[in-house]
């Protein structure tokens, strides 16, 4: 389970992994969206906010969503007829509220380490279900000299590996992260690293331009109606994560709601319309997406394909730009491979939760900047375990 960068639900997946470690084959019985109740997302967003982010608020979103959490592992569950007996593991990332990949200073001569806070007590998951929930995958990662993300890679890994070909399964939630798995490649040869915004940017602008009366661009219809401006999506490429070298993690603090009020500031300059302004910004994700490939992969290895997923997937205009961006490498989304794209990151912390619990180390040095290889993941025991 997960709710991700959006801050608009649980995403929960009941799948069965059988065989073991890294042979194993995983299939998707059941998912569902679970969305928070009306203003939830609000105070998410302003408990992840250095200005508004009171301890207090914080103390009560942990185990208020935790509930939430179990109440979504539950659900999901009923939906498929098993019981909650047969479950034997609970994977859930949480709900990122702020993460620092690099040390900064916090006080005076005190400068603060790498940190990263998830909430959505899993004590609550496992009391309420019963059952043993694995969760806090980031922080052993960067007690370990990591990033903390991106965390998927090896999830990725399992679902879509093999073939003669090099591909690539790119994720684009609020972030985009991609992971680039070379033909005959195992773990260790895997590439990946989160490559700039997803759709929080695209999201937050279309908050911005309707008052709140939209909270994103339903089947990109805006964006398609829109020219992209190139004189500003230059601008917007000259960021400096752009060009940063993996490894590499982002989040809300580079590319969210205070950047895109910055960026709708900017749009004015150009007079643009509203459907201009989406249709740069789904621009910018998707030339973001383009850039890493050209600069980070295609310079040394070969790329046949990218799966696309996340709720990226479900934007035409992304898929679009994307698609003219990269030609003549194929596009497609993970429905041809069997997993609907929405799926795939809660499908992900099934397997991280799985390799917790089998003792399998599933962070990637060479992905995350971890010193080692360790196991992830804090366990809480379910009843009579």
């Amino acid at each position: 389970m997960m709710s991700g960068t959006s801050a608009d639900g649980v995403d929960a997946a009941l799948v069965e992994i059988k065989g073991k470690g890294l042979g194993c084959k995983v299939n998707l019985l059941s998912f569902k969206k679970f969305p928070f109740p009306e203003g939830l997302q609000k105070l998410i967003h302003k408990a992840s906010t250095p200005e508004y982010g009171r301890v207090d608020l914080i103390c009560h979103l942990n185990f208020l969503i935790g509930e939430l959490f179990a109440g979504a592992a539950i659900g999901v569950i009923k939906k498929t007829g098993y019981k909650m007996e047969d479950i034997d593991v609970i994977g859930s990332h949480g709900q990122t509220i702020y993460h620092i990949p690099e040390s900064r200073k916090i006080s005076g001569d005190i400068t603060g380490i790498p940190s990263t806070l998830q909430i959505g007590e899993p004590s609550i998951i496992a009391e309420r279900t019963g059952v043993m929930t694995v969760a806090d995958f980031r922080a052993r990662d960067m007690a370990a000299g990591g990033l903390g993300a991106p965390l998927t890679p090896f999830a990725h890994y399992l679902l879509f590996k093999g073939g003669d070909t090099g591909k690539a399964v790119n994720n684009i939630g609020g972030i985009s992260n991609l992971t680039f798995i070379p033909a005959g490649g195992g773990l260790d040869n895997l590439v990946a690293f989160d490559t700039g915004p997803g759709n929080m940017l695209i999201d937050s602008i279309v908050n911005i331009i309707t008052k709140g009366k939209m909270s994103y661009d339903n089947d990109g219809k805006i964006a398609l109606k829109g020219k992209i401006c190139e004189r500003l999506l230059e601008k917007l490429m000259a960021h400096p994560f752009i060009k940063k070298n993996p490894p590499k993690s982002t989040g809300r603090e580079e590319f969210g709601y205070n950047e895109a009020l910055n960026i709708f500031r900017i749009t004015k300059i150009y007079r643009l319309s509203d459907e201009d302004i989406v249709a740069t910004v789904t621009g910018f994700t998707a030339k973001s997406i383009a850039e890493s490939y050209h600069r980070f992969i295609l310079n040394k290895h070969h790329l046949s394909e990218i799966i696309i997923c996340g709720g990226g997937a479900e934007n035409p205009a992304i898929i679009k730009m994307i698609k003219n961006y990269m030609k003549p490498i194929k596009v497609n989304t993970s429905d041809r491979y069997g997993f609907p794209p929405e799926a795939i990151e809660a499908i992900a912390f099934a397997i991280l939760g799985y390799a917790t619990v089998i003792g399998i180390p599933s962070n990637l040095p060479q992905v995350t900047g971890a010193g080692k290889k360790v196991v992830i993941g804090k366990i809480i025991k379910g009843k009579g375990q």
